[in-house]
């Protein structure tokens, strides 16, 4: 019988081949307060994530190591890419939806949602359509150690898309306690939310929820799985459709059933991912105070972000 590591669990035989017994979990770089928001740059063979109470957003590299890809970040949390290869992320502080544009100069995508200011945009995808999504909870606005302390504006904690054509933001489903992470099935025709409530009240399940995407609008398909240590945070789909999320412990990873099939033990609680690395198959984790990498024997269903995209402009 082949012998894991003991980060690594086996909870159904099937993981074992999205993972791998010679897999190390390594750490890259620590000494952070709260990271978040990892994006792989695959024409720059970088990732960036945040480090959201100090207001940067980091730069990692194999060859470079670890640099400052900007400060003053206005408490950026969660970070995609869109089609034309540029960096979209989530501002608590300004509590806005930005995106970087080639030189470098910034664009807000959205901060109001009728005619009221955003609570604190968390976690963002782009769709091939170019609409972008993301959650707006109220952690940026609950102290001063992620944002600024304030009153919510929405009458709830909502998903919105940002239309591609008119830029209208509308919420597209209000009735989660703390919507938080977020990702599209690999064809785009489910789109998964984490419910992140329990981290202020015990009576809301850790669960992540799917709906069903048709066109601009979401269709509830149900609790797709729940998470049995802390809560859901950031996750990834891979190319077989198999969902990687954040937890307590590590990284859970569920079939598209939803049947939990392992998980990857982190010694600290994890709050995002992200698929990268030169060949695909390297695991970014942000966990609290460190940036960790595994490498899994299976790559992330946005194979879209790889060499063939526009460059990004570094902006300090």
């Amino acid at each position: 019988m082949i012998q894991f590591p003991e980060h690594i669990e086996l909870v159904d035989s099937r993981f074992g081949r999205l993972v791998h017994p010679m897999s190390k979990l390594e750490r890259l770089a620590t000494g952070f307060t709260w990271t978040e928001g990892p994006v792989w740059f695959g024409d720059h063979q970088c990732l960036l994530f945040s480090d959201i109470p100090s207001q940067r957003i980091l730069r990692w590299s194999d060859t470079e190591g670890l640099s400052v890809y900007r400060r003053d970040s206005g408490f950026n949390n969660g970070n995609t890419r869109d089609r034309q290869g540029r960096l979209v992320g989530c501002r608590h502080g300004h509590r806005d939806v930005v995106r970087t544009e080639h030189n470098g100069s910034l664009s807000v995508l959205a901060s109001h949602h009728d005619g009221q200011r955003l609570n604190s945009p968390n976690d963002v995808v782009v769709s091939r359509d170019g609409a972008v999504w993301f959650t707006d909870p109220t952690y940026g606005i609950l102290s001063h150690f992620e944002g600024y302390r304030a009153t919510p504006a929405q009458a709830a904690n909502h998903v919105f898309r940002i239309d591609p054509v008119t830029q209208a933001v509308e919420a597209v489903v209000s009735d989660f306690t703390q919507p938080n992470g977020l990702c599209f099935s690999p064809s785009e025709d489910r789109l998964y939310v984490a419910e992140s409530g329990s981290s202020h009240d015990d009576s809301v399940a850790s669960v992540i929820r799917r709906f069903r995407v048709e066109g601009a609008r979401l269709v509830d398909d149900g609790v797709f799985a729940e998470i049995d240590s802390g809560l859901p945070d950031g996750m990834r789909v891979d190319c077989e459709g198999n969902l990687w999320s954040s937890a307590a412990d590590g990284v859970h990873c569920f079939a598209p059933d939803g049947t939990l099939l392992g998980k990857i033990r982190v010694p600290e609680t994890v709050s995002n991912l992200c698929f990268g690395g030169s060949d695909g198959h390297r695991l970014y984790l942000t966990a609290t105070t460190s940036l960790y990498c595994v490498f899994v024997d299976i790559q992330g269903a946005e194979s879209w972000t790889t060499p063939s995209s526009p460059p990004v402009t570094t902006s300090r």
